[in-house]
């Protein structure tokens, strides 16, 4: 391997060359290479020295410690439990806020069927003014009050394209907010948000035939009405035949079922209890001033109620019959009553007792 050697080193800082040069020994000029390294390293050292980073003065003022600052609400360190409760509590741009009427209106519809279509909202609110809906929806989504989707509706075999309609529901502040305005009625169940996203299209009809058979119960002296959703009418079956069973575990289960039905007011067919899409109980008009005159059907019951059934082309022709042995309130739309006439077609009298929508 060859080493180019330089012939002129390079000359040490601060040597004149008037400068002496200092004595070296014998081994070291026999090795110029140790003179060059040796060279290369005061070179260092001179540079080192000459640039020396200056010392601090014990007499500076030290920097100004940093304020501790308050953490934010939404700090992303702040603990899980904090977190959790304040999702749980209403929205605080929503606390004190003011809401019109119709937009108080729409809020506890909303909570007493979960799902509803906004068209049926501005016929039975806003005298069928869509665009004063849109513009009240829009402003309860801002506030995270309500939330909407759009959805597809079931091909009849009349119509070509696909009918999209849009659906709301109440979110979770959304409820709270409404349980704490004063709006709810005695003994009313407040739901919220999408659940069922195959069924949203059949529950969302069932608004539209409370209001039918609302108005039915109106003109007769209904009134107080409170909505029960099939969701609450199972949880007491299921309440009631798991009380049963665990003071008899041996007792038969049809017995069970039949006398829970009977509790409940339910109709039981087939071996089954059946169980209607939504019941109206309402308060009965008073007789003279003196008291709540009785249905007699109810024994000692203030009031009654009325359950009502949505069918659509989804459902068999066995559960067809079911519900119209069970003699709830029937309803279909125009779009369903083809296909349901083609699979009761041996029953017409069957159609005589489905309402229309």
């Amino acid at each position: 391997m060859r080493i180019d050697i330089p012939r002129d080193l390079p000359r040490p800082l601060g040597v004149t060359p008037n400068t002496p040069k200092p004595e070296v020994s014998r081994q070291q000029e026999s090795h110029p290479i140790q003179q060059h390294l040796q060279s290369l390293k005061e070179r260092a050292d001179q540079n080192r020295l000459n640039h020396a980073p200056p010392r601090r003065s014990n007499s500076q003022p030290k920097r100004p410690e940093r304020e501790a600052r308050p953490r934010s609400a939404k700090d992303p360190r702040e603990s899980t439990d904090n977190r959790r409760a304040q999702r749980n509590t209403i929205p605080s741009q929503t606390i004190g806020m003011r809401l019109r009427p119709e937009e108080r209106r729409a809020m506890l519809e909303l909570g007493r069927f979960r799902v509803v279509r906004t068209r049926d909202l501005a016929k039975t609110i806003y005298d069928g003014k869509g665009r004063k809906l849109d513009e009240d929806i829009r402003y309860l989504r801002s506030k995270g009050l309500v939330d909407t989707r759009h959805i597809n509706l079931r091909r009849d075999g009349t119509r070509r394209q696909i009918e999209r309609v849009e659906v709301a529901t109440l979110t979770k502040g959304g409820r709270a907010w409404l349980l704490k305005s004063g709006e709810v009625p005695k003994d009313q169940t407040v739901y919220y948000g999408f659940v069922k996203p195959r069924e949203m299209e059949h529950d969302s009809l069932i608004y539209r035939a409370y209001g039918d058979a609302s108005r039915r119960i109106e003109s007769e002296g209904g009134s107080n009405q409170r909505v029960k959703l099939d969701f609450e009418i199972k949880a007491d079956v299921q309440k009631d035949i798991y009380r049963a069973q665990k003071s008899d575990p041996k007792r038969d289960m049809a017995d069970i079922k039949q006398e829970v039905a009977k509790k409940q007011e339910l109709p039981f067919v087939n071996g089954k209890i059946q169980i209607p899409d939504a019941r109206i109980e309402f308060d009965c008009k008073a007789d003279d001033g003196q008291g709540v005159a009785q249905d007699p059907d109810q024994g000692s019951r203030t009031g009654g109620h009325e359950d009502i059934e949505v069918l659509t082309a989804a459902y068999r022709r066995g559960h067809l019959r079911s519900k119209a042995q069970a003699g709830f309130r029937n309803y279909a739309t125009s779009a369903d009553r083809s296909s349901i006439t083609a699979k009761i077609e041996d029953d017409h009298d069957m159609m005589r007792d489905i309402l229309d929508l």
